[in-house]
């Protein structure tokens, strides 16, 4: 069988979601993986979710993907992030039983129709007219496809750190994809190198557990995925401990041995997720730094150090590791290493995360610079969506920076200069109190279903949570609350009132909730998530009203679009830089424009009059 419709390079977790939407939308589909049964395989953290990362699973599910889903059917410790925050920045999070979550990935690939799995290392392309025809492997055979999809992730020419050691890796025991650099090279593609890092895991019975902090899960884990009623797998305790000032007296002995230090490793780090040698060396002032304890199974004899990444040679990383409390007897399982491998700078791709110069070629994931599961299957689907629609040739696919976070990191990548990875912060989020968690369903599902990739049964249990958020809001505008009722529900937890008022005056109050409100005034039964979506959007009105307005402006500068033929060149009055930036970056919108590195408001000034000269707005 060599000859696909779509063919999707690597079986991560941006391969995962791109192969899968490709496949669920009728084409035929390779997933070319080393190996079938490393797919889906959790490199560094078993764990889905985080600050900002869950709103991404999250609007992965509501556009059809299948991670949340996996999460849902591994997860062994939820953790609802930030709560005594607000809920904008409130974040789902789950650790995984690691293994279970590689089984259930691939049987989600396994069982879908159209997909098929090929095991072979992609080491060229074949690229005619400006369009991809063929994709060749390793073993000297050659796929003709219409369109394919790059999920490399450190295997580009990947090498592996460990101390003054160093092997070629794509991961710890398994070959580097060697060949593929070169051959996009002589295409014309720029390309760079970075580094990340996993730390070493040790045996779950050498660790003194009374010694550390127990890290409980939520008593009602809240699920990822929409169409998951409730996650039923018992849930497991996660540890603390620290390091200290032995600690990293021990680790500063190996500095002179670090690849890090040494100037062995020439590929930039993630700044926000450092090794723990990094760590003490840019904050010397810490006396000590946490470090989490993560259980990788159910019956997984590994935990996982986190916060303890590192490349220091393996003699150093047992020293250092023996003196953090709870540790001192603990046996490694598995050293920390670093990883440097090729990456393609993305200002290379346009939003659709299609290549500019290629058609059909997409790239997604850390190939792009980015780190992280959940970037990387945000950024998979959204190129398996437009992959798919550019066959069918259909308007392209794309989220903007107010409809989710999978807009902002995209938007993000192809405007920015990137000197490390790219990790997704809550803070990135201009608009996050629109784009929380909770209402991802609310903005994306409707796209979904669209697209076709939200099944009918899903779509209707999402249609009545709709109904049922507008149903409450009419309950809420017309309920009004007398004395006896609110000192009966309220009168330990707020001030009472002395006559009858508004139950949406009342909701405004922090500590009100709409739910003991409910169970007195209507016998229906809501969705906790439809209540909490009503509640919100009253007690956070004003702060909504002014972002909406925001939104407002920003989409009148995306509304005014920019010709694709203009020529940056010859407009003297730009600035050297933002000519060269905007030609390089092509901006599709004035807003995109807006965002790009170096280019200033003058900048803006001196386009828009241009363009209006020329009649192009």
């Amino acid at each position: 069988m060599n000859e696909f419709d779509i063919v999707v390079i690597g079986g991560g977790h941006a391969g995962i979601e791109a192969a899968v939407v490709a496949a669920k939308s009728g084409f035929k589909t390779a997933l070319i993986t080393l190996e079938k049964k490393k797919i889906g395989l959790m490199s560094c953290n078993p764990a889905i979710g985080g600050l900002a990362k869950g709103q991404l699973v999250r609007e992965i599910d509501a556009l059809g993907g299948v991670m949340g889903k996996i999460a849902d059917l591994t997860g062994i410790h939820f953790k609802m992030l930030n709560t005594s925050k607000g809920p904008a920045v409130q974040s789902p999070r789950a650790q995984t039983d690691r293994a279970l979550y590689a089984k259930i990935a691939r049987q989600f690939v396994e069982q879908t129709p159209n997909l098929f799995i090929v095991e072979d290392m992609a080491v060229g392309v074949n690229i005619e007219n400006y369009r991809i025809s063929e994709v060749i492997l390793r073993s000297g055979r050659a796929i003709k496809t219409k369109a394919a999809i790059l999920t490399t992730g450190t295997f580009l020419n990947g090498v592996i750190y460990m101390g003054l050691k160093k092997m070629k890796a794509g991961r710890a025991g398994e070959f580097p994809v060697e060949g593929l650099t070169e051959c996009l090279a002589a295409y014309g593609f720029e390309s760079g190198r970075l580094k990340t890092g996993t730390p070493p895991r040790v045996h779950r019975d050498s660790i003194d557990y009374d010694k550390t902090e127990v890290q409980k899960p939520d008593k009602e884990p809240v699920p990822f995925s929409f169409s998951t009623e409730k996650i039923t797998q018992p849930q497991i305790n996660c540890y603390i401990t620290y390091t200290n000032q032995k600690t990293h007296e021990i680790l500063q002995s190996g500095f002179s041995r670090s690849p890090l230090f040494t100037g062995m490793i020439t590929g930039a780090g993630p700044r926000y997720c450092p090794s723990i040698e990094d760590k003490i060396y840019r904050f010397s002032e810490k006396p000590r730094h946490q470090i989490f304890l993560e259980i990788e199974g159910y019956t997984s004899e590994e935990v996982y150090v986190n916060g303890f990444s590192t490349s220091l040679p393996a003699d150093i990383q047992e020293k250092a590791l023996r003196s953090i409390k709870g540790m001192e007897n603990v046996k490694i399982m598995r050293l920390g290493y670093a990883v440097e491998y090729d990456y393609f700078p993305p200002h290379q791709l346009k939003r659709t995360l299609e290549t500019k110069e290629v058609k059909n070629l997409f790239f997604a994931g850390q190939i792009n610079g980015t780190s992280g599961y959940e970037e990387a299957a945000a950024q998979g689907l959204i190129a398996g969506i437009n992959a798919v629609l550019n066959l069918k040739e259909e308007e392209e696919f794309c989220l903007d920076r107010s409809d989710a976070y999978i807009g902002v990191l995209i938007d993000d990548l192809i405007n920015k200069v990137h000197t490390e990875p790219y990790r997704m912060f809550t803070s990135s989020a201009e608009f996050r109190l629109i784009l929380r968690h909770d209402n991802a369903d609310l903005r994306l599902m409707d796209k979904g279903f669209k697209l076709g990739l939200i099944d009918k049964e899903t779509f209707k249990k999402f249609e009545t949570k709709r109904r049922q958020i507008n149903e409450l809001e009419k309950i809420v505008r017309k309920t009004t609350i007398d004395p006896k009722m609110f000192d009966e529900l309220f009168s330990e937890s707020s001030k009472p009132i002395e006559r009858p008022t508004k139950l949406e005056v009342l909701l405004k109050r922090p500590e009100i909730k709409l739910e003991p409100v409910l169970k007195r005034i209507s016998e229906e039964e809501y969705f906790p998530s439809s209540i909490n979506e009503v509640e919100y959007n009253i007690k956070y009105s004003g702060y909504l009203k002014r972002q909406k307005r925001l939104i407002e402006k920003f989409r009148q500068l995306e509304n005014k679009r920019l010709p694709e033929n203009i020529d940056y060149q010859v407009i003297p009055a730009l600035s050297a830089e933002s000519r060269e930036k905007l030609s390089r970056i092509k901006p599709t919108s004035l807003g995109q424009a807006a965002r790009i590195s170096g280019v200033k408001p003058a900048d803006l000034s001196v386009l828009l009059i241009y363009l209006e000269k020329q009649k192009y707005l």
